[in-house]
């Protein structure tokens, strides 16, 4: 009888160590899946964010994460000076504030407007010469 209870406790020490190696991996593969899901995509919206704020020209026309919609007089190196409505008013607003750069989304939305239409272009050429040669 005592031979059986030693076996069972023995069998149950190499269970245990199995579940714990088991839950390790589980672990170390829910990190890397909440990396790859969440830390990472995050990361890359910050560094576009921080190269369109840094890459603000005199002239663009920008929103401020409060809504204010403005022209780029003047830019130091942690703050911009804006010119807002028709009357010309000046603010001092600082980089990080900046939303979206509008010039820079309408030269975007253009550009990929016009590889659209070159596309369809291409297709239609395309289909063109296949019923020529039918």
């Amino acid at each position: 009888m005592n031979t059986f209870l030693m076996m069972a406790q023995a069998q149950g020490a190499e269970a245990g160590k199995g579940s714990t190696t088991s839950t390790i991996i589980m672990m170390v593969v829910l990190l890397f899946v909440m990396y790859f899901v969440m830390i990472r995509p995050q990361k890359k919206r910050q560094k576009e964010e921080q190269e369109m704020r840094s890459s603000l020209e005199i002239g663009d026309e920008i929103v401020t994460i409060g809504g204010i919609v403005g022209k780029v007089v003047t830019i130091r190196e942690n703050d911009l000076v804006i010119e807002t409505g028709a009357d010309r008013n000046k603010m001092k607003i600082e980089r990080w504030a900046v939303n979206t750069n509008r010039t820079k989304q309408e030269q975007h939305q253009k550009e990929v407007e016009a590889a659209r239409e070159a596309a369809k272009q291409k297709k239609n050429k395309k289909a063109d010469k296949e019923e020529n040669k039918d």
